[in-house]
């Protein structure tokens, strides 16, 4: 449970990272993706499979912990319709 809640976590944190680079609201000279994959490893995480679409960032997340994996995949952007 320890491990999939650190997955998820670092998921969600990767995801809004892209996102945020994408949508120019944090203004880094980096892809999103390499910013996603930053987020990623600095809580522990490695990303596996990260996608920009427009402003929509989906990423995939690997963690471990106490010799336990876990994927996670989260996806981040504005609301749908805006």
């Amino acid at each position: 449970a320890v491990t999939a809640q650190r997955a998820a976590g670092a998921a969600d944190a990767a995801a809004l990272a892209a996102a945020d680079v994408a949508s120019g609201a944090v203004p880094v000279t980096d892809d999103p993706c390499a910013g996603a994959a930053r987020v990623a490893s600095a809580v522990g995480a490695s990303l596996v499979h990260c996608r920009v679409e427009g402003f929509v960032a989906t990423v995939e997340v690997q963690a471990a912990y106490s010799g336990l994996a876990a994927v996670s995949r989260a996806r981040a952007g504005p609301p749908e319709g805006e």
